[in-house]
């Protein structure tokens, strides 16, 4: 029996995996410039220039130091604080490329909620490493309502995240379905 038929095929499906993951991690680089260029620019425009509105009552820029964790919580913990979160972003990176790397490569979704939590992850990783805060400067607003100021790196692990929730929903919904 004549198996290098089989075996080419697995090569070829194991490239091709391979290419598409890479497509998917230079994808996540080209986020986290995006993230880092916004962030210099911020540093630069609104740190010393000001605030900017770029829409009354809803969409504002404006430069803030987040030393702390999501939605600008625990600010109070020092240097312990940035290295106890920079050790978690690690370690939280370190899980998103384990589950990428399993990943078969027909769920696009996952592939791509995993690119931009590394995207996201990575960027504001960066920050606190290098800086010891996060820069955050993207501000949404209905009138009295603020959501709290962020970043390109926090839209992404928002949009990851929600991305692959929804799909442990709908896969386990898949599940109990065909069984």
């Amino acid at each position: 029996m004549d198996t290098g038929f089989h075996d080419a095929k697995i090569t070829t499906n194991a490239r091709t995996r391979m290419g598409w993951r890479a497509g998917y991690l230079f994808a996540s680089f080209g986020i986290y410039m995006v993230d880092q260029t916004t962030k210099a620019w911020a540093v630069r425009t609104l740190r010393f220039q000001g605030d900017r509105t770029i829409m009354q009552g809803f969409f504002d820029f404006v430069y803030t130091e987040n030393r702390g964790i999501a939605f600008g919580q625990l600010q109070e913990g020092g240097a312990f604080a940035r290295w106890f979160f920079v050790g978690l972003a690690i370690v939280a990176a370190a899980a998103v490329f384990y589950y990428f790397v399993r990943t078969p490569r027909n769920d696009d979704r996952v592939l791509g909620a995993c690119a931009l939590l590394l995207a996201g992850i990575a960027g504001n990783l960066t920050d606190r490493a290098r800086l010891g805060y996060v820069i955050d400067f993207i501000v949404l607003h209905a009138h009295s309502y603020h959501w709290p100021t962020f970043n390109v790196a926090d839209a992404c692990i928002t949009i990851g995240a929600l991305l692959l929730a929804f799909d442990l929903v709908f896969d386990k919904k898949k599940s109990v379905v065909s069984s």
